[in-house]
This record gives structure tokens, sequence and C-alpha cells, in this order.
């Protein structure tokens, strides 16, 4: 058993259970209990939301870092290597420790089915627990009321955004979205939410179960003034707090202010010259992820976005005008590569960018549950906008390339597949 690579048990965890979700925390708490796990860490964050988790953990973990504690990250999907999903001090664990980790659930395992995700779950707490780690910072993967993360009772519960996304699973209405990610909070203990307006049944939630809930536009906020944005807040005694002068952002500084709110109740002592390091050193692949290619003896840009919902499509279209706004933007023309889950809004995703691209070059993506090209063209069509067909996402790469200049931007979103197949079209080139 131990002798498996990491590509061995893989492809052994994608066979374990007869659905890819299965929800639930009955089976994996009664594995974890036979695992012996305890706390992943001296302190846990769970961070929920429909847009935003990755950014969210990915700032917290930078400011927490940056006054010397030693973080850990869960996330997932991942977009090249399993490997990103469980990140300790910076950097991600390899294989071998992976591995050892599998074969540990495994063996605590027995008879009990856990799914792919549940057993990465049960693998990144088992990892972080050997670790010692000071923070744990865990991104649930679906919903948050019976996602494997919330197997663990965290100190601080963080929702970045409501929006309607995995209805199968979730619903078909903001309340339903809200009440799931309202799981992920614990009695009696501190919650943020991100989003300025949440459903009236999460704040009914939150008062039943004594959290105290900080919400963004009430209880902390953002303002961007000129070069730079403002933070206001509350620290852990509930004394206002301000920061001026904070560095703009690619990545979404609402996301920012509310890793910038969790932060200051976790971390009382702070300078703001580590806050502003921090956090304009963040980045994180495939979200607003700007790369640069040279394509025969040309130096193109690409603008990788993993967005895949509305809401995600027109935070993108906001900060493509932000940046036309600013005088950021090429002058040129903008070429689109997009590629969707089936279980997604398809007009919904491609409205907000309709006006912004000049051509959308439209493929299938490298899974099951792929939306055809053919449907994405004829939605596209149905707007009145320009669009072409490809095999594949690297195709469509290909044909956007023979025609951009080095002024145009080429735009890939749609899907964290979409995206991991153009960071491996950018590695080949």
């Amino acid at each position: 058993m131990t002798q498996r690579s990491l590509a061995d048990w893989l492809a052994y965890l994608e066979q374990l259970h007869p659905s890819a979700i299965d929800m639930g925390l009955e089976r994996v708490a009664e594995v974890a209990a036979r695992l012996g796990l305890g706390r992943p860490a001296k302190r846990v964050v769970t961070v929920t939301g429909t847009n935003g988790k990755g950014s969210t953990c990915a700032f917290l973990a930078a400011l927490l870092a940056g006054r010397g504690h030693k973080v850990g990250i869960y996330s997932s999907p991942h977009l090249l290597q399993y490997n990103e999903r469980v990140v300790i001090d910076g950097q991600m664990v390899a294989d071998d420790a992976l591995c050892r980790a599998f074969s540990a659930v495994e063996a605590a395992r027995g008879d009990t089915s856990l799914t792919y995700f549940e057993m990465g779950t049960l693998a990144a707490l088992w990892l972080f627990e050997q670790a010692e780690l000071g923070v744990a910072v865990l991104e649930v993967g679906l919903g948050g009321r019976l996602d494997a993360v919330n197997l663990i009772d965290a100190d601080l519960a963080l929702i970045t955004s409501i929006g309607v996304d995995h209805a199968e699973w979730l619903g078909d209405s903001r309340e339903s979205v809200a009440r799931e990610k309202a799981g992920i909070m614990r009695a009696g203990r501190a919650a943020l939410c991100g989003d300025p307006q949440p459903p009236a049944n999460l704040l009914q939630y939150a008062n039943t179960l004594g959290v105290e809930l900080s919400i963004r536009g009430r209880d902390f906020d953002l303002a961007v003034e000129g070069s730079g944005w403002r933070w206001s807040g509350r620290s852990a005694q509930g004394d206002s707090l301000t920061l001026d002068e904070l560095p703009l952002l690619d990545l979404p500084m609402e996301n920012a202010a509310l890793a910038l709110q969790a932060f200051v109740l976790l971390e009382p002592q702070w300078r703001i010259e580590q806050v502003r390091r921090a956090l304009g050193d963040t980045r994180l692949v495939g979200r607003l992820d700007r790369r640069q290619v040279q394509v025969n003896g040309r130096t193109l840009t690409l603008l990788l976005d993993v967005g895949h919902n509305p809401q995600a499509s027109e935070f993108l279209a906001g900060r493509l005008r932000q940046r036309a706004c600013a005088g950021r933007r090429h002058a040129g023309r903008r070429y689109a590569v997009f590629g969707l889950l089936a279980d997604k809004d398809l007009p919904g995703v491609v409205q907000p960018l309709l006006d912004l691209v000049d051509t959308w070059a439209v493929a299938p993506l490298p899974c099951g549950r792929s939306r055809a090209a053919a449907e994405l063209r004829e939605v596209l069509s149905g707007f009145g906008a320009r669009s072409v067909e490809a095999g594949s996402v690297a195709e469509a790469l290909d044909k956007q390339c023979a025609q951009a200049d080095e002024q145009d931007e080429i735009l890939v979103f749609g899907s964290f597949y979409c995206v991991a197949e153009a960071l491996a079209w950018l590695a080949r080139h």
C-alpha cells in the first residue's frame, strides 16, 4: 500500500466511491475518529462562499505568515498538480508526504466508503496535525454545512459571497445557498461575511447560535482612494481601526478586506508596513492572472481567470472596465478563449462580457461534464457575438494567438479546467 506513487493513489481514490459527491459528515467523521485526528492547528479558520474563497485564503495566509505564524492552507480544486491543495509554510506538500497521509487514512477507513474529496480532506488534516501549525486555513469544497471540511470546529468562520451555483446540491436561491454556507459557523464563536447583503436567514441563524457576525459594509469595509485604498474595521476588543494607503491589487480587494478583518481578530500585534507588503505580494494562479508568451516572434498577453458563474463573470467584467478607465488595458482588441461545464449558467456567464470581447473561441473541456463547443457558440450567436469553434482549449489558444497583435489581450476563462489547459499550453511555449 505504501509503495504507491501519488499518481497511483489519485487513480485509486477516483474509483473508491460510486459518486464524486456524497454530501454528509457521518462517514468522514467515523474515519476521522478511527484515525485519531485532533485539531489540525492551534487555531482554525474555515472559508466558504460562492466566489473569492481562494484569494481570501491566500491573503489571510500571507498576512499571518508575515507575522511569523506557521500556516497551512487546504484548498480545491487544483490546476496542474494535486499538491497545490495542501500548502504548509508557503510550500506545496511533497508527493511522499501525501502518499503517507493517504496510506494512514486508508488504514483507518476499513470498509467505510469515502469520496475523492473526503479522502483528500482527511489526508490534509492529518498532515496539518503532524506539522504543528499555528493556523490552519481550510477552504470548503462545496456548500459548507455538509462539506467534509466542516468536520472541524473553526475558531473563525468566513463567508466570502453568496450567489447561486451548484444548484443541484445547494438549491436555486440565495436563501438556500446561505443556509448551507452558514453551517460552518459555530455557537458563540466569531464569523465574518464579505457579502454586504446576506440573506435574512443567514443573519437569523447566526443570531440563534449566538455568533458575533461581522458584515462588510456594516462592521468593516474598504474604499478606493486614488492610487490606493483604505480599510476600516474593528479589533478583537471592538475598537475602530483604519488602514490607509494600501496598495491597489489585481486580486479582489473585497476579499482582501475580509481577510484583513480576520487577520486583526487573530493577530493583535502587527505593523502597517507588514500588511502592505503581504497584500501587495499575494498572487494566485488563475485569478486575474496576467501572463506574457512569445508566439511567432510576438509578445502576446494572456489574462487567465477561473471564474465560472455569473457573479464571477460580473466581477471580471467590472475589473476589465476599471482597468480601461485607469488607462491600463491594452489599446487593441480582446479575444476570448472560453469553455464551461454543463451545470453552469451559460447565458449568465457570458452576458457580462459580451461588450468587452471582440471574438470568442469556444472549446470543450477535458472532462465528461463539459458543454459542447457547438452549444457555446449557439448561445453566443444568439447574443450577436462573433465566435469560432475549436476542438480543444489549446487549439482555441492557437487560433486566437494567430490573429492577435502585441497590443491585444487574450482572455481565458470559464472553468478551472479551461485555465489548467491554458497553463499546460503556456508551459509548452
